[in-house]
């Protein structure tokens, strides 16, 4: 399951010296506009206690993490909407992802130079909305007159959903809201899936501190706070400088010796990959066996068929039964063996609705 993260904002705000900690790929970092240029898409591990934990009881061969795969993108500008600067690209690379990290700016620093002149994190929030919600208005109304003559010619019942949920979206915009803040019936939602509308991807908000307000925050993220409180996003503060001399470090103990140091508990990039994670609704199952414990990536709600067919099509297309055990009770007794004694591993069929945290074997037979 191939899922991205783009990460956006104005440029000289940290974007890619936050891509170079996260990623095991390397971006250029520098201090002038569009130092990114062609969007850098990097690989990244998800921590997760539950696989370390699982490794330490079977002792597999090989181990394999959940991943997402995260892109920095190009330093946006005023009127990117209407083609300025690098804007057609960055829009474009921001419609092939499936959710938004927004970096903003929040420390002051005049060996830093910022595109607008000075510091403000709420101005630089607003620059990019704007550009996207624009983006979003010219993507709705030129669709709405195809659809408006399809629904009135046809009478395709489709056609009218997705009229009315443009609409909805048209006026949203035209207020200066995000296309993720319009509520749609389920109707509405399935004729609109096509859309790939900008504002409408799940976003985060990470506001690159400097070191003093690693722990504490500052007077710039309380305003970054207060500018999104009504939207459905999380805010998550990082000392991007910071984070990218913890990565630069060899050895775990060097790591953790640095954040008691700062006075943190771990590493932001840690928080932030975490946080990626669930804004895409992802959830994690566990396959353990001898030759390999691995963590495979599943959108929340999904069933044992769709479960397996994420190893392979196969196992979706001859699936039988997935044997299944809850990681709780796989910790606690300690190997698969001792939880079929215990009665601990369920047989489950086509309705099974997979859990975060489910060790499974899937039967198959093709």
């Amino acid at each position: 399951m191939s899922l991205q993260c783009g990460i956006v904002g104005l440029p000289n705000v940290g974007k890619s010296t936050l891509f170079n900690c996260l990623s095991t790929a390397k971006a250029q970092a520098a201090n002038f506009p569009f130092c990114t240029i062609d969007p850098n898409v990097g690989v990244i591990t998800v921590p997760d206690d539950r696989l370390d934990t699982l490794v330490e009881l079977v002792k597999p061969k090989s181990i394999v993490p959940a991943v997402v795969e995260i892109v920095d993108i190009a330093g946006l500008v005023k009127g990117a909407s209407q083609g300025e600067g690098l804007g057609n690209k960055f829009l474009s690379n921001i419609r092939e992802t499936d959710a938004i990290i927004h970096v903003l700016r929040c420390f002051d620093d005049p060996n830093v130079v910022h595109v607008d002149g000075a510091v403000n994190p709420v101005r630089d929030k607003e620059t990019i909305d704007i550009e996207l919600q624009l983006k979003d208005l010219e993507t709705v109304e030129n669709r709405l007159l195809k659809e408006e003559k399809r629904a009135k010619v046809g009478g395709d019942a489709t056609a009218k959903r997705l009229v009315e949920a443009l609409n909805l979206y048209r006026d949203a915009l035209r207020r200066g809201e995000a296309a993720r803040a319009v509520k749609l019936t389920e109707p509405q939602r399935e004729a609109t899936t096509d859309l790939m509308l900008l504002t409408n991807k799940p976003v985060l908000y990470v506001c690159n501190v400097d070191e003093a307000s690693a722990s504490t925050g500052n007077a710039h993220v309380e305003a970054v706070r207060e500018a999104v409180k009504r939207e459905e996003a999380g805010v998550l503060v990082i000392a991007a400088a910071i984070e990218a001399e913890i990565a630069g470090l060899e050895t775990a103990e060097e790591k953790q010796l640095f954040l008691q140091e700062l006075g943190l508990e771990e590493a932001g990039v840690n928080k932030l990959i975490r946080l990626a994670y669930a804004m895409l609704n992802l959830r994690t199952y566990f396959t353990a066996g001898p030759k390999e414990v691995r963590a495979w990536t599943f959108r929340d709600g999904i069933k044992a068929p769709r479960a397996a067919g994420i190893i392979h099509t196969d196992f979706e297309k001859g699936f039988i039964r997935a044997e299944v055990i809850k990681y709780e009770d796989y910790v606690e007794l300690g190997s698969e063996a001792k939880c079929k004694e215990a009665g601990k591993m369920s047989v489950e069929g086509k309705e099974y609705v997979v859990r975060d945290g489910d060790v499974m074997h899937f039967r198959f037979n093709v």
